[in-house]
């Protein structure tokens, strides 16, 4: 007791001085800590590091990698990460050579030149097996044309166009499943005719995989159809309905029943369901493509001036459309357009001749007297000339293609790869098709290929009956192409994801 009495005695209160001292000492501290962490927080997230190696600070950039299917090895300029996939690193910028790998598959390989400071997604990579062995699954002695969903569930199967006859054939499991549905005699003109000649072919599914366009041709005449695979009684002949001829059709939505047509060189929408068309929604139209259910991109000349070839845009409920562009060149020149949404921002795309444009933006709208809400967000040079163009399914990419000449734009990095699908450039070949998001197929020469976006890690899966199409499954594990055989033909597979 004593001896706490003389330590409480010798205990002398801090003055306000020194109080004051001490919480400017405190409170700088911890300013300063602040300060720090802030600051290291941005060092990290401008992508500085410290090498340990030679302990000088350096800039890096975040990579994300992805395959399909997961678990593959990857390495960087060599080296070996210890990581598998899905993964994420930091390297310095510059160029580097990424490598990923996986027992059973073809490596995947890419050169890039990585800039500091950035997120770059390899997050696309499908690896294909090595062995790949080719399975029939139906046998058919003619066919006359194939069309897979949009989903990868269903494969429509024509063997005869002159026949109103097609197979379903359901791709989901294993064990695939097949229908026949042929379309009743009320639907189609001149069904009963003796001696007329009927020709059916398939133009579109719907993007819920349950409705087809089918245009239907008697002696010289023409018709749209559109078919209910789920229930075919429901199918209606919209040229029969509307009693206006039609040089080309396309769904609106999932329903069946909207419709935007080519009507002469107008574009009008149909309501099935109601009965309706509309006024002309665009004129002096030569042609036009849907995009998501109501934007469409057109190409035509000025009403004003038949001189002026023009390329627009036109949204449902617009009073009118808009003109993007206005040109005088020969009709000679192609001229193209289209439109696709990334990241909640519009793109537009405009070739003409070997010239390619690229606005982004808001589209007009009904107020606006010009197209100024679409800037220019960039454009390069295709030579020759552009003949097709199109954005990827999810407008990561825009795709050119002249003959057997094609280049690939990247929208989030602005960059242009070019390449080509066969070794003489001159070639001409059939259109390059997106397989998924990220990859596009090519069945030239009779192979089946297919390519990363920028026309990389090409692979020739197997061997096909060109001008066929080609599905990749709703569950990515079987590629389904049609072949060649001695007897005829045969629908058959290829498996990308090993057991």
């Amino acid at each position: 007791m004593r001896l706490v009495i003389i330590i409480l005695s010798m205990y002398r209160r801090p003055s306000k001085k020194q109080q004051l001292i001490r919480r400017i000492l405190v409170y700088t501290a911890m300013t300063l800590l602040v300060a720090i962490t802030v600051t290291g927080l941005i060092f990290v997230i401008l992508g500085y590091r410290i090498d340990t190696n030679n302990g000088q600070i350096e800039r890096s950039a975040l990579l994300q990698y992805k395959t399909t299917p997961a678990g593959a090895t990857i390495s960087v300029d060599g080296k070996m990460l210890g990581l598998r996939t899905p993964a994420k690193n930091t390297i310095i910028e510059g160029m580097h050579t990424f490598v990923m790998q996986r027992d059973g598959y073809e490596t995947w390989q890419k050169t890039m030149d990585i800039k500091a400071g950035t997120l770059t997604w390899l997050d696309y990579v499908r690896l294909i097996p090595k062995d790949r062995p080719v399975v029939s699954m139906e046998s058919y002695t003619t066919l006359h044309a194939s069309l897979g969903t949009v989903d990868g569930q269903t494969i429509l199967i024509q063997q005869d166009a002159t026949q109103p006859s097609f197979q379903l054939v359901d791709v989901r499991a294993d064990d695939i499943k097949t229908t026949t549905i042929n379309l009743p005699a009320s639907l189609y003109s001149e069904a009963a005719t003796v001696g007329m000649t009927h020709s059916f072919s398939v133009d579109q599914w719907d993007t819920s995989g349950r409705y087809l366009i089918v245009e239907h041709s008697y002696g010289d005449k023409k018709e749209w159809l559109v078919v209910d695979t789920q229930d075919v009684n429901s199918s209606k002949n919209i040229s029969r309905s509307f009693d206006i001829g039609m040089s080309y059709a396309t769904f609106a939505g999932t329903s069946g029943n909207i419709l935007y047509v080519l009507s002469g060189t107008d574009i009008r929408k149909l309501d099935l369901s109601a009965g309706t068309i509309s006024r002309s929604l665009v004129s002096q139209v030569s042609s036009f493509e849907l995009f998501d259910t109501n934007v469409i991109t057109y190409v035509g000349t000025d009403p004003a001036d038949a001189t002026k070839r023009v390329v627009g845009l036109y949204r449902d409920g617009d009073d009118n459309p808009h003109v993007l562009r206005s040109y005088t060149e020969s009709a000679d020149v192609p001229l193209h357009i289209t439109t696709t949404r990334y990241f909640n921002e519009n793109y537009v795309a405009i070739t003409n001749g070997d010239k390619v444009d690229i606005l982004s933006g808001n589209y007009p709208s009904s107020s606006s007297v010009s197209a100024d809400s679409l800037s220019e967000y960039d454009s390069f040079n295709f030579a020759p000339s552009v003949d097709r163009v199109s954005f990827s399914p999810k407008g990561f990419y825009l795709v050119v293609q002249s003959g057997a000449n094609f280049a690939s734009y990247d929208i989030e990095h602005k960059t242009v790869s070019n390449s080509v699908i066969a070794a003489d450039p001159s070639v001409a070949v059939a259109p390059l098709k997106w397989l998924d998001d990220d990859h596009l197929w090519s069945d030239h020469g009779g192979s089946l290929s297919m390519r990363d976006f920028d026309g990389l890690n090409k692979i020739n899966i197997n061997t096909v009956a060109t001008g066929y199409d080609v599905t990749l499954t709703h569950n990515e594990r079987y590629l389904y192409s049609i072949g060649k055989t001695n007897t005829g033909y045969q629908l058959q597979r290829v498996r990308l994801i090993l057991q």
